[in-house]
């Protein structure tokens, strides 16, 4: 099976942009509602995935009351991910991809030439699987 089957593409995914500042970050991430997203260069390629922890501990790196300001000045590339969500090459087989799934909520997928194309998320990867487990035992 192709992996491309789960792929939610890019256009439909929260990313943010490398060269962003923390605060557009934080509020861009505010509206998407998810607790984690993808990190992509200008050039497109994928860079890291960042989380609402990361906010969490670049917020308590600083003792300040003017914090806002600071996440207005600070570009986005200074937080430095806690955990590391690896991405996986679109070419890449169902079992490399559920190893990785094992431990990340979702696996950013690149192209050929390593520019980001979308999301492949564990919710999505159990559901077709439970709906494949359900139709054999009927």
């Amino acid at each position: 099976m192709n992996i491309l089957f789960f792929l939610k593409p890019k256009c439909e995914v929260a990313h943010l942009q490398d060269d962003c500042t923390v605060r557009q970050a934080i509020e861009k991430m505010r509206a998407s509602g998810y607790t984690a997203v993808p990190v992509i260069d200008k050039e497109g390629r994928y860079v890291a995935t960042v989380t609402e922890g990361d906010f969490l501990w670049f917020s308590l790196s600083y003792n300040s009351d003017n914090l806002l300001k600071i996440a207005e000045l600070t570009p986005l590339s200074a937080i430095k991910p806690r955990t590391e969500n690896k991405a996986v090459s679109v070419n890449a087989k169902l079992h490399d991809l559920l190893l990785m799934m094992m431990n990340q909520n979702f696996v950013p997928v690149t192209d050929d030439r390593d520019i980001f194309i979308g999301i492949i998320t564990r919710k999505d990867v159990l559901e077709y699987f439970y709906d494949k487990l359900s139709t054999d035992e009927e």
